[in-house]
C-alpha cells in the first residue's frame, strides 16, 4: 500500500469537508453543547453554573452517543456517494482502491477529529479556568471513545455506500441504521429478554452488547466516569461476567475495533467489485 496516495486523498478529503464548513460547523456544535450543558446542566435543581469536567461528561453521554453516530453516517455518505464524474476521476488514478477507501475515511476523520478537538477542547478550557482540572483525565477519555465511535461509523457509512452505491439509497439504510443502533437495538434486546428464561436471559444480555457500538461506547463511557449505579442490565451483566471493570473495559474496546476493522474489510471487497 502507498502512504503518500492514501495521505493525498486523505489531505483532499479534510481539504473538501473544511471548505464546506462541515469541520467549522461540528466544531461550534460540539463545543456550544459542551458549554451549554456544563453551565445548564443542574437547572431543573435550580442551580446554574459551570459544572466539574465529570458531571459535565456524564452530562454530554446520551447527547453524544446519539449526535456522533449520525453526523458520521451523514459525513460518509455524502463522501463515498458523491458525483459519478468526480468518482470516475479519482479511481481513473494510478492507485488501489483499498488505498482510495482508506484515504478517504483517514480524511473523513481528521475532520471529525479537529472539530471535536477544537469545540470540546475550547469547552474544556472554559471549564477548566471556572471549576478547576479535577476529572479532566475523565473528559479526555470520554472524548476519545467518542472518536472511536465516530470512527466505527464512518467505517459503516464506507460499508453501506459501497453496496448501495445509489445516494439516495445510502442515505435511507443509513438513516434506518442510526435509527437501529441508537433507538431501536435496546427495546428488541429488551423485548426478546421477557421470552426467555432467567439464566439464558442473561447471557443474551451479555452477548447483545456486543452487537451494538453505540451501547459498548456507552457502557465504557460510563466505567470511565464511575458510573457504576447507572450501567444498565448489560453493563452490570459485562462486570459481573468478566469479574471486574478493567477486564469488561479492555473486552468493550475490543469490541469497538472489531466494528471498526470488519466494515472496512467487507466495504473494501464490496468496492473492489464495483464496475466503476
Amino acid at each position: 500500500m502507498d502512504i503518500n496516495a492514501v495521505a493525498t486523498i486523505a489531505r483532499q478529503e479534510l481539504v473538501i469537508n473544511i471548505r464546506n464548513r462541515w469541520t467549522t460547523i461540528f466544531a461550534v456544535v460540539f463545543g456550544g453543547l459542551a458549554l451549554a450543558i456544563s453551565y445548564f446542566g443542574m437547572l431543573t435543581v435550580g442551580a446554574i453554573g459551570f459544572q466539574s469536567f465529570a458531571r459535565t461528561s456524564a452530562s454530554l453521554l446520551n447527547l453524544t452517543l446519539y449526535v456522533v453516530p449520525l453526523l458520521s453516517l451523514m459525513m460518509g455518505a455524502l463522501s463515498f456517494t458523491s458525483e459519478k464524474s468526480l468518482n470516475e476521476m479519482l479511481f481513473a488514478q494510478p492507485v488501489t482502491r483499498a488505498e482510495i477507501l482508506l484515504g478517504k475515511l483517514a480524511g473523513l476523520f481528521a475532520s471529525i477529529l479537529i472539530a471535536t478537538l477544537v469545540g470540546f477542547g475550547l469547552a474544556g478550557g472554559v471549564i477548566a479556568l471556572k471549576t478547576g482540572a479535577s476529572g479532566a483525565m475523565r473528559y479526555q477519555a470520554f472524548v476519545a471513545l467518542s472518536l472511536a465511535l465516530a470512527l466505527v461509523f464512518l467505517t459503516i457509512s464506507a460499508l453501506v455506500a459501497s453496496v448501495c452505491q445509489r445516494k439516495t439509497k445510502a442515505f435511507g439504510v443509513m438513516i434506518f441504521l442510526w435509527f437501529f443502533f441508537a433507538l431501536f437495538y435496546d427495546l428488541m434486546v429488551i423485548g426478546a429478554t421477557f421470552l426467555l428464561k432467567e439464566r439464558a436471559a442473561n447471557t443474551f444480555i451479555f452477548a447483545s452488547l456486543f452487537g451494538n457500538p453505540v451501547d459498548m461506547a456507552r457502557v465504557a463511557c460510563l466505567m470511565i466516569l464511575d458510573g457504576k449505579e447507572v450501567f444498565g442490565a448489560a453493563g452490570a451483566a459485562l462486570v459481573k461476567f468478566m469479574g471486574g471493570e478493567r477486564t469488561s473495559l479492555l473486552l468493550l474496546l475490543g469490541g469497538l475495533v472489531v466494528w471498526i476493522v470488519v466494515p472496512f474489510l467487507l466495504a473494501q471487497r464490496a468496492l473492489k467489485k464495483q464496475d466503476i
